[in-house]
């Protein structure tokens, strides 16, 4: 079971300071709270994507190379990647590179994202999104397991001879999660593939996905990976931390008031009953989690957001505090108490090159030479299979 944290990388005003950060101050910021969460024990930080105000990650792989070069063993993930709006080509080799410079500590979320007019800015249609996300994801996978691919789809130009770069790192491409809240297209594609299924687990009522959840285990175990209970599933929530719970709901209610999402729409009790929203002591926000695991079954990853709605920064690190010494040690005793021995253990690069490889050396791929052209026809690496010599466009 992995535990961590995830921003959306808002950047919001202080309800309680009247004060707004720069997008400056907040990238700083996220920096620090992905350090603290490494030196806790947290086991996964991620960023979303965004591409307008007030968000302000719009290069997350920039952004997650950074952060993995100032951590030593926490994964480093998206809480999004827009596979519709990004080139599959250019997803495939800018996480391939991520993945080597973070030696492995690399995984992603693949989503359409929440932001209508990203598809026009980035010449799609929004019509198009599902068949887009599919499409582009079908693509994606390919060009991370093969060296030479030739491809003809609808949404981008053909490949011919192409041959993603960098290859992923022991020739084992990042895990990857397929987030979605509404589509069971999504649930299927990640089932098909065998990959893994998150449920970003806040803005709906208590167990709203489970019917989405319950599909994508249900198809995880036709496409024969394992068993239902074998489907690897991730949770996003929201959580608010004080050593007292009085102290949580009053140091939290003018930041959930003052957001334009929440305080304008609901009452912060409300919220607290009716959401996964965890907002109290330490004690409270473990057994609202582990009732996680008794609806949605046995789980591989749960994500909190802690650093939204103009919460400062001081503020943030104490609740990566919090949960990482007084929150996640107790949750890692209590879900293995109560774990099915045939729930599946949450991926790691580690896991799937042993899972690739058992105890054999993984492949280092090592390119071929050429004419100092790039276009000589022949197999891209020194191991490649030479009937996959890489045929190239011809040049008129």
């Amino acid at each position: 079971m992995q535990f961590g944290i995830f921003s959306v990388s808002d950047v919001s005003k202080n309800p309680v300071s009247g004060e707004t950060p720069s997008e400056a101050e907040r990238i700083q910021a996220i920096t620090q709270i992905a350090r603290r969460a490494d030196e806790v024990g947290l086991d996964v930080f991620a960023i979303g994507e965004h591409h307008n105000p007030p968000f302000f990650s719009s290069s997350p792989t920039t952004l997650l190379a950074h952060i993995a070069a100032l951590t030593e063993r926490i994964v480093l993930s998206t809480s999004v990647t827009l596979i519709t709006t990004n080139d599959p080509v250019k997803i495939a080799e800018d996480y391939a590179m991520l993945q080597h410079l973070a030696k492995g500590r690399v995984d992603l979320m693949l989503g359409r994202g929440n932001t209508g007019p990203v598809y026009p800015w980035f010449g799609q249609d929004i019509r198009e999104g599902l068949p887009l996300a599919l499409e582009h994801y079908n693509l994606l996978h390919r060009l991370w397991r093969e060296d030479v691919v030739d491809w003809e789809g609808t949404y981008r130009s053909a490949l011919q001879g192409f041959t993603a770069i960098p290859r992923p790192l022991d020739d084992v491409p990042p895990f990857v999660w397929h987030g979605a809240i509404r589509t069971p297209e999504i649930a299927e594609q990640a089932a098909y593939y065998g990959n893994g299924y998150f449920a970003n687990n806040i803005l709906a009522p208590n167990f709203h996905f489970r019917p989405l959840v319950n599909l994508y285990r249900e198809r995880f175990a036709h496409y024969g990976h394992g068993t239902p209970e074998q489907a690897v599933v991730g949770l996003g929530g929201q959580a608010f931390i004080a050593r007292r719970s009085q102290d949580a709901v009053a140091q939290f209610r003018p930041y959930f008031e003052g957001s334009p999402i929440y305080g304008t729409s609901y009452s912060l009790e409300d919220f607290m009953r009716g959401t996964p929203l965890s907002v109290g002591s330490p004690d409270q926000v473990i057994e609202k989690t582990l009732g996680f695991q008794e609806g949605f079954g046995d789980y591989q990853r749960q994500l909190w957001v802690v650093d939204a709605m103009g919460l400062p920064l001081e503020m943030a690190l104490e609740q990566v505090e919090l949960l990482g010494t007084e929150v996640v040690p107790v949750l890692r005793r209590e879900m293995e108490a109560r774990r099915s021995p045939e729930a599946a253990e949450a991926p790691t690069h580690s896991s799937l090159v042993r899972a690739k490889y058992g105890e054999a050396e993984p492949r280092q791929p090592t390119p071929s030479p050429n004419r100092g052209d790039n276009l000589t026809g022949a197999s891209p690496y020194q191991d490649t299979d030479p009937e996959l010599a890489a045929q190239y466009p011809e040049l008129v």
